[in-house]
């Protein structure tokens, strides 16, 4: 079984939303047979049948997670790339083949656009692994089609779209995961909770890490069109390098994949096969966010989460050229300073806030210091670091040599909120708060000076050419 294919078979915005809204508004008088448990159909208590969007590198680990939990059903799979898409396709076929031989596996649909699995009223949730300008409008369709949601981070590229995916889920009771999965570690969580619950007692500072465009750039596309990475040393934030136009490769339907975002000629920079790695896009200003992709939406839903400030924010960006601090940073209304630095020794050399010997190393957490002492909420560097050692006493936390995040508890705890109908523990308002962050480090960048925020408003007071940066145009017909 497969979705249509060709463009002319490809349901247009307008009848899409026509089909979807029927559906939704529907499903309280027509239910689809997986909710009735007919013709052999598994229930949702038992079972919940999933779309997935975007089986990339990272949609391939959710793919895998999805097809091997007998609590899920993976009834689709869709991707703008043929290849992809295939591969997607004969991986679920492979995980179910032994319900194939019993006679109870009933097929996985290949589809090429996203609103063909939306349209179907048998699918109770999707799963969205796309590139970044995606998020916001995929999750909103898929809200306003009945769908529950899970999707990756940052869950949208400005404020404004973040704040409409909010509205939509909302609207339409949806249950909405953000793909922050460091949170649901036990370790992390542990630590988290011992902040949040006052264990250092006043945190005073917080440390995370920001990265350069040109260290990933140097990185990933090291030699090649050197003449047009101007500006990538300087800048923080994503920029447009107009990359020479080339043909698309046969099989990748790119007017697609650009979708919603302003509009680049294909190049093997932002989408190849093979893939040279994840999130090759998030370079540019059109399809990613940078640091907030790489990493920081991961540290700074940790360190959000241990302040207990997930559900609003900070109140100020101050600027290192203001002179009161030598990286970004920012104040939240309790006084908390999160400070964003290029490297864990800038915590000992600008800053001074830890010792010397201090074990610094990993990511996708921070480093917090309070009056009782500092600890660390970080993966991929060792065990968690902190003193003085009676911390780790009171958390009851024995430090392995790694943090286990292959034992996190995401995807269950998103498939719990389908059948309780509670809110996650990463839902809606907790990603756009994440994602809004680095918005906000990137409108204080790009202008050049410290910035007041109103996290209730969501407005820069008086600013009007800061509240400019807070939303972008989608590229017709994707408007939202």
């Amino acid at each position: 079984m497969t979705c249509s294919k060709r463009g002319s078979e490809r349901l247009n915005r307008r009848d899409f939303l026509v089909r979807t809204t029927l559906a939704a508004g529907g499903a309280a008088m027509i239910s689809p047979a997986a909710v009735l448990g007919a013709n052999g159909a598994t229930p949702p208590s038992e079972r919940v049948t999933v779309g997935l969007i975007g089986p990339g590198l990272m949609g391939s680990g959710h793919l895998h997670r999805l097809a091997n939990d007998p609590r899920f059903q993976l009834v689709a799979v869709c991707d703008v790339d043929k290849e992809r898409r295939d591969r997607a396709l004969a991986t679920t076929e492979a995980a179910y083949d032994r319900a194939k031989a019993s006679g109870t596996y009933k097929g996985c649909a290949a589809c090429v656009d996203y609103r063909e699995i939306l349209a179907r009223p048998d699918i109770d949730a999707v799963l969205i692994a796309t590139p970044d300008h995606w998020h916001a409008t995929q999750s909103i369709d898929a809200a306003r089609a009945g769908k529950d949601v899970y999707c990756e981070k940052p869950i949208s590229l400005t404020v404004e779209e973040g704040r409409r995916l909010v509205e939509a889920v909302r609207e339409n009771k949806r249950v909405f995961q953000t793909g922050t999965q460091y949170r649901s570690a036990h370790a992390i969580r542990t630590v988290c909770n011992f902040v949040r619950g006052g264990g250092l007692g006043h945190i005073k500072q917080v440390f995370a890490l920001i990265q350069p465009l040109n260290d990933f750039i140097g990185w990933r596309f090291k030699g090649r069109h050197e003449e047009l990475w101007k500006g990538a040393a300087e800048s923080f934030f994503p920029l447009d390098f107009a990359l020479p136009a080339e043909t698309p490769p046969p099989g990748l339907e790119w007017d697609l994949w650009v979708g919603p975002a302003p509009w680049r000629e294909y190049h093997p920079f932002y989408h190849s096969n093979p893939s040279t790695g994840v999130v090759p896009w998030s370079f540019d200003a059109a399809f990613g966010a940078a640091s907030s992709t790489w990493f920081m939406s991961h540290s700074v839903d940790v360190i959000q989460y241990g302040l207990g400030v997930e559900r609003s924010g900070p109140v100020e960006i101050i600027h290192p050229s203001d002179g009161n601090y030598p990286t970004i940073t920012c104040r939240y209304a309790n006084g908390t300073l999160l400070h964003f630095v290029r490297g864990w020794h800038e915590v000992k050399t600008l800053y001074r806030a830890v010792p010397e010997d201090a074990r610094l190393a990993g990511n996708f957490g921070g480093v917090f210091v309070g009056e009782r002492g500092w600890l660390t909420s970080m993966y991929g560097g060792g065990r968690l670091e902190g003193a003085p050692e009676s911390l780790f006493e009171e958390m009851k936390l024995v430090r392995t040599p790694e943090v286990n995040i292959g034992g996190n508890t995401h995807h269950a705890n998103w498939l719990e909120c389908i059948r309780s109908r509670r809110a996650p523990s990463a839902d809606e308002e907790i990603g756009h708060r994440t994602s809004s962050v680095w918005h906000l480090l990137v409108a204080s960048l790009k202008l050049g000076r410290s910035l007041r925020w109103d996290p209730v408003r969501e407005t820069f007071p008086a600013e009007p050419m800061a509240n400019r940066l807070l939303s972008r145009a989608n590229r017709p017909p994707w408007t939202v």
